[in-house]
C-alpha cells in the first residue's frame, strides 16, 4: 500500500512539474546597438502573452517581486547610468494595499555601456514576476548574453 501512495505521489508531482513548465507567458530577446566606438545601449526585451503583466524595476518594498537586472561584472565594457525603462502603467492593488507599476504585451529595457574593448558580451539575469488577474507564477530568473560586435 506505502508503495502504490508513493508511485502516485510522484505520478502527481512530475505532471505538476510538467505543467508548470508548459505555462510560460514571457519571452524574452535581447539586442546590442553600437552608438560610437567606444560605446552602446543594449536592449532587453520581454513580450508578454495576453493578460498577464510583469512588474516595474522601480517597486517600493512590501509589494510584488520587482523586475531585476543584475549584469555579470566584467573588464571589458563599464555601464553607465542605471537600467531605463518605459513609463508603466500604475494600479492600486487590494493584494498588496498600495499603487504597482507593471508592464502588459512588451517592454524594452535599456542599458547603455562603455566599451573598454571593440566586442564584447554583455551578460546577466532577469529575475521577474509574472501575474495575472487570477493568479502568480512562481519568480523565475532568465541568464542572458547580448554580443557587441
Amino acid at each position: 500500500m506505502k508503495r502504490i501512495t508513493l508511485i502516485l505521489t510522484l505520478v502527481f508531482f512530475s505532471s505538476l512539474a510538467a505543467f508548470a513548465q508548459l505555462e510560460n507567458p514571457v519571452t524574452w530577446s535581447y539586442k546590442a546597438t553600437k552608438i560610437s566606438k567606444t560605446e552602446a545601449e543594449v536592449y532587453i526585451k520581454a513580450t508578454i502573452d495576453e493578460g498577464w503583466h510583469i512588474y516595474s524595476q522601480n517597486l517600493k518594498p512590501g509589494g510584488p517581486n520587482k523586475t531585476e537586472i543584475v549584469f555579470k561584472p566584467s573588464k571589458d565594457f563599464t555601464l553607465v547610468g542605471k537600467t531605463s525603462e518605459p513609463k508603466p502603467i500604475a494600479k492600486y492593488e487590494k493584494t498588496f494595499k498600495m499603487d504597482v507599476a507593471y508592464f502588459e504585451n512588451e517592454v524594452i529595457f535599456k542599458q547603455k555601456v562603455k566599451l573598454n574593448k571593440g566586442t564584447t558580451a554583455v551578460k546577466g539575469t532577469v529575475s521577474y514576476s509574472v501575474c495575472n488577474e487570477k493568479s502568480c507564477l512562481p519568480p523565475a530568473d532568465v541568464e542572458f548574453s547580448v554580443p557587441i560586435k
